[in-house]
């Protein structure tokens, strides 16, 4: 682009982050669709209010070559909200880009697994925070963002604030959770922060990269091999209460999900639905007449 090119799409930039702001979006949103702006933008070297049908095409088709379909599925809202709101146009072409159906369940550990990869991981900070992670069912960004303000000892409770979709959730907090994060904070004592960085960085969170390398770490430390990553732990909290007996519309509350039908999928990841498949399946199976069997 020649610089009267590129003062337009600074204009056209701003505007985008403008409107994104006046929408109420949450930061990590704003980030992804403005980055989808500047990606499509250096893709073509060309102002984006210049490209055709066919161009978007052309960088969709590009892009599912060398991204994942999250990443697609982001650019993808994020054009369309900067045509919709930013240049007033309406690309219907763009509805075209769908991302495939894909249901996965996830790895879960047993207990005792859970058990095993906490004690085995090397560093305090990390051991304490995997075993927050766990006992309350955190997402990774609402643990790293805990605060000594947000522990309320006498009431035993925890305040989650500005999770997924910007809403506040309290749960309880176990003692033994409560204990360790004392413990931990004492090493450090910031004056905020429960898992603050290290060095030039203690007054940011705790680095998630790190965090996601301890776990993979500390999982082929013990030698079990399934695909974990911080938000696994998670995942072992839903079902393990589940196991227990929780219904289903507690864990709703404690998990913060918005429809229960989110959180209705780890009936399929517990040890009770199994047995009681395999049991339901045996009768079935075992009710059944063969004259072959029987002739054998």
């Amino acid at each position: 682009m020649n610089n009267l090119e590129q003062q337009h799409f600074n204009e056209l930039y701003q505007q985008h982050l403008v409107n994104l702001a006046l929408q109420g979006m949450r930061p990590s949103t704003i980030d992804a669709y403005a980055r989808a702006v500047r990606r499509i933008t250096e893709f073509f070297d060309k102002t984006p209010d210049t490209l055709t049908t066919l161009d978007l095409k052309t960088y969709f088709h590009a892009l599912i070559k060398t991204h994942s379909w999250s990443t697609i599925k982001l650019d993808r809202n994020g054009l369309q909200f900067f045509y919709r709101h930013t240049l007033n146009k309406q690309w219907e072409w763009l509805s075209i880009v769908k991302p495939p159906q894909v249901k996965r369940l996830p790895d879960i550990l047993a207990t005792f697994q859970v058990a095993q990869l906490i004690s085995n991981t090397k560093k305090q900070r990390y051991q304490v925070f995997f075993l927050t992670l766990y006992s309350m069912g955190l997402r990774l960004s609402e643990g790293l963002n805990l605060t000594i303000f947000d522990i309320d000892a006498k009431l035993m409770q925890v305040h989650i604030r500005n999770g997924k979709g910007g809403k506040d959730r309290l749960i309880p907090l176990p003692r033994r959770t409560l204990l360790a994060l004392r413990a931990h904070w004492k090493t450090h004592q910031h004056k905020r922060l429960i898992f603050p960085g290290l060095g030039v960085n203690k007054d940011a969170v705790m680095d998630k990269g790190g965090v996601q390398k301890a776990i993979k770490q500390v999982m082929c430390d013990c030698g079990i091999h399934k695909n974990i990553s911080p938000h696994s732990l998670r995942h072992c909290f839903a079902t393990h209460l589940l196991e227990q007996g929780l219904d289903l519309r507690s864990l709703q509350a404690l998990l913060g999900h918005a429809s229960l039908n989110t959180t209705a999928k780890y009936t399929h990841l517990t040890s009770v639905s199994v047995g009681n498949s395999i049991d339901a399946i045996n009768q079935l199976t075992d009710a059944l007449t063969l004259t072959w069997e029987i002739n054998a």
